[in-house]
């Protein structure tokens, strides 16, 4: 993996379980050819890491604001993690 990937978490607010946002999202990373994962919070939002290049995290954010036709998203919270994970694929966890 090259320096010019980048690494970062978002956390998503609103509805956003129960609504297929896991699998949309699995989809639309593995479109990015991003990597990492993402899974339900017992609090109710969703929470993702993903790593791969800028522009396309950049995609996957600006996607993550709508998220599939059911959810409603209310915000997401975005953070530039410093180190990369070495994720191998997109998975979803619990």
């Amino acid at each position: 993996m090259s320096s010019n990937y980048k690494h970062v978490s978002m956390k998503i607010f609103g509805k956003v379980q129960g609504v297929f946002f896991r699998a949309s999202t699995q989809e639309k990373a593995e479109e990015l050819r991003l990597t990492g994962f993402v899974q339900n919070e017992p609090d109710g939002t969703v929470y993702l890491e993903a790593e791969g290049k800028p522009e396309t995290i950049k995609q996957l954010e600006a996607w993550a604001h709508k998220g599939p036709s059911r959810a409603r998203v209310e915000k997401v919270e975005v953070k530039e993690l410093d180190d990369l994970a070495g994720f191998e694929k997109f998975e979803q966890r619990r």
